[in-house]
């Protein structure tokens, strides 16, 4: 991931007071709220109490908010295909590993998925998270395919479709799921595994 456009740090040292980590939390509410291209700099500066030149002094600009923002989505739900190296383990299993795992990073890192799945490819940098998220559906429909050939997961699926519909339903999490309430995200994670799972058994004649 070191040769896309995504903006990484760039070492600079944040004014006392405030650091990069704190001004990305609330820019990404903001540009979660407003949308990315309807925020402007001015309006950061207001929602951080800083000058938009403090703001400068922090990062390039507001793609680099961007670029930052979601480059740590993307990071954290790449990490999870990497997370069961065992390759005796079943392709089954690590398809069940990886989509119970997202949903305890979207849950972890709410704000950010959801700014992750609300981008259009508008910039260099939407573009390259689209093409991320594409490369991410692909990854995982090839482990779709390996649980098929394993008698695992159904056959009669077309497994890009399959994908889709996981992380589809994963997604949708990020419209009514809120870390702070009544359901932990264990228990969430474990009730859309099996519910999802449960459907695309492997049954004779599949």
């Amino acid at each position: 991931m070191s040769s896309t456009p995504v903006h990484r740090n760039t070492g600079r040292v944040g004014r006392p007071g405030y650091d990069r980590d704190s001004l990305l939390r609330v820019a990404v509410a903001v540009f979660n709220e407003r949308g990315y291209d309807g925020t402007g700099m001015e309006e950061l500066a207001k929602r951080l109490g800083l000058s938009k030149s403090s703001i400068y002094h922090h990062v390039s600009g507001k793609e680099e908010l961007l670029g930052l923002a979601l480059g740590r989505a993307l990071d954290a739900l790449f990490a999870v295909l990497d997370e069961v190296p065992d390759r005796d383990v079943t392709a089954t299993a690590r398809l069940e590993h990886v989509v119970h795992r997202s949903v305890e990073v979207l849950a972890a890192e709410l704000p950010y998925v959801t700014l992750l799945l609300r981008v259009r490819g508008n910039s260099a940098v939407e573009r390259h998270a689209l093409d991320k998220r594409r490369e991410f559906d692909r990854r995982v429909a090839e482990l779709v395919t390996l649980a098929a050939a394993e008698g695992g997961v159904r056959a009669d699926v077309d497994p890009h479709l399959t994908s889709r519909l996981l992380f589809g339903t994963v997604n949708s999490l990020v419209e009514w799921y809120r870390p702070d309430g009544d359901l932990p995200v264990s228990a969430l994670a474990g009730a859309l595994t099996t519910v999802l799972f449960d459907g695309l058994r492997a049954t004779p004649g599949n």
